[in-house]
């Protein structure tokens, strides 16, 4: 199988429907299973590149974005149906470039899958365009009232940055780009490193998929770096319209400092990291405190702990009931096998992140996975800290990428809630509790609701279902838009803005606003939903 994904590989970046490798400048990924170098070589993206890719994505805009809904489903559904061609080559190069299993590239895979399908059947429908119809009243007093109609309409090319923990679902297929190309956007990705092989597969078969619903050249191009001028230099780019990334709150932030800088700022979305706080009331543990246990030893070191969503903080107030739930945790967390993390720069980063939690005052490791294990392999772990020195040290509030879980013992009820409010923007937060407790505890509630895109009852903050509820986002620092979802279809929103047309002829409005109503979807006419025609 490695020979074959060899030969596949050509190291090469797709700007539009061509490959190119004009730069001296290579890299190679990394397996950390074998803790060794993957063959392949890829080519850094020149300048020249990084210019003809977004050359080639702003002419193909001005066709892409005149295209049919259906159209453009055809091109999402087509993209999925090549993804699934490269069947277990994709799979076997998801394995030796991320460390992870094969099961979880199947599920990365069809969630994937399931993203562009979604969104294809989003567009088919001309709805989500959202269209507002105000008839003209030319005798109104004492001023006419004109014709006014809105819809929304795509912004340009976007790029999107590649995920270094999702190198399908969050990477060159992944939520943004499927979202971005159903909106009329063309997209340029600029691949992570950490999977460039499994990114160059995936990106073959996006071009191929373009080739054949035959998309204008340039409406994707895939562009390879190992470092970060690629990416400034395509933040920077006048011609880029909007950027979409996913990753840490150190290089979300330089993001979003470099587009300050622009002449022209642009729409940035960023999903940068998150502690989703866990909120343990007091009546729950002591029919299901060690239920709770179990699931969330499964939940802190699933996929080595390397989720946004991951449960980072656990507040609960001292009690004899929570004292065991912390012993049960910790007496579970340790059963679980260690596994291997995506790359030793990775594996860094986890063990300086956790060195600067527990350096805290007053911080106690209480659990510590004992063995020894592989490189690349993690241990996790569990800390306590008091509610009041939690509140009083913001750095308890770095994220830590991996299998560790800080927990708060807060004396009381006051105190709980003034740590929950000394919280930082999260995506999600989790109640564990009971009706009663939901009531006992309003105010501490609507406080976590404010800080966060998404709060669970009784279960885990792992595990983001795609679909058109969800909220994948929240209060900075975790997202910089919190109106904004990187998951489900209100996705797209994202890529788009509203656009009116004045006292416009008819027969050249778009077909979504014009008075026959031709496609027979829900419009906002004169302030009521109706699918009626226009008299």
């Amino acid at each position: 199988m490695i020979s074959s994904i060899i030969k596949r590989i050509t190291g090469k970046n797709y700007i539009g429907n061509n490959t190119s490798s004009q730069s001296r400048i290579t890299f190679k990924t990394f397996n950390p299973q074998k803790n060794k170098e993957n063959e392949y070589v890829f080519y850094e993206a020149s300048n020249n590149e990084i210019n003809e890719a977004v050359s080639l994505a702003t002419k193909a805009f001005e066709s892409y974005k005149l295209l049919s809904g259906k159209r453009k489903a055809e091109f999402l559904n087509t993209i999925a149906e090549e993804i699934i061609l490269l069947d277990d080559l994709l799979l076997q190069t998801y394995c030796l470039e991320s460390g992870l299993s094969l099961d979880r590239a199947k599920k990365e895979r069809s969630r994937t899958i399931f993203q562009l399908h979604s969104f294809a059947n989003l567009i088919s429908n001309d709805a989500w365009l959202e269209p507002s119809i105000d008839t003209a009243i030319p005798d109104r007093k004492p001023v006419p009232k004109p014709d006014i109609r809105r819809m929304n309409v795509p912004i340009g090319p976007v790029v999107v940055f590649g995920a270094s923990n999702f190198p399908l679902a969050y990477s060159t297929a992944g939520g943004d780009t499927a979202s971005a190309l159903a909106s009329g956007c063309p997209v340029i990705v600029k691949s992570h490193p950490m999977h460039a092989a499994t990114g160059e597969l995936v990106a073959a078969a996006i071009i191929r998929a373009a080739q054949k619903t035959k998309m204008p050249n340039g409406v994707f191009s895939n562009l390879n770096s190992s470092g970060i001028e690629v990416g400034q230099q395509l933040v920077l780019h006048p011609d880029v319209k909007a950027v979409g990334f996913t990753g840490s709150i150190k290089g979300g932030r330089a993001i979003h400092d470099l587009i300050s800088k622009r002449t022209s700022p642009i729409p940035f979305f960023a999903e940068m990291g998150s502690i989703n706080p866990v909120v343990v009331f007091p009546s729950i543990l002591e029919k299901r405190g060690k239920e709770f246990a179990q699931k969330y030893a499964k939940s802190i070191t699933e996929a080595s702990g390397q989720f946004c969503t991951n449960p980072g903080l656990i507040m609960g107030i001292e009690s004899e009931n929570f004292s065991k739930f912390i012993d049960t945790l910790s007496k579970e967390l340790i059963k679980i096998p260690p596994s291997c993390m995506l790359h030793p720069k990775i594996m860094d980063s986890y063990k300086e992140a956790k060195a600067t939690i527990i350096k805290q005052h007053n911080v106690q490791v209480i659990t510590a996975y004992p063995n020894k294990v592989k490189p690349n392999y993690v241990k996790q772990s569990l800390a306590t800290v008091s509610g009041k020195y939690f509140i009083e040290t913001p750095e308890l509030q770095q994220e830590v990428f991996g299998p560790f879980s800080l927990i708060v013992k807060c004396k009381n009820k006051e105190e709980l809630e003034r740590a929950i409010c000394n919280i930082d923007g999260q995506l999600t937060a989790t109640a564990l509790g009971n009706i009663l407790d939901l009531n006992e505890f309003k105010n501490l509630i609507s406080q976590l609701s404010n800080k966060v895109g998404r709060i669970i009852f009784n279960g885990v903050p792992t595990g983001v279902e795609v679909c058109n509820s969800m909220v994948h986002g929240g209060p900075y620092p975790s997202s910089t838009d919190a109106r904004f979802s990187a998951v489900g279809e209100s996705a797209i929103k994202r890529w788009v803005r509203p656009f009116s047309y004045q006292n416009w002829p008819n027969e050249l409005l778009p077909e979504v606003l014009k008075n026959e109503n031709t496609l027979g979807i829900l419009r906002f006419v004169n302030n009521k939903l109706t699918t009626d025609k226009i008299q």
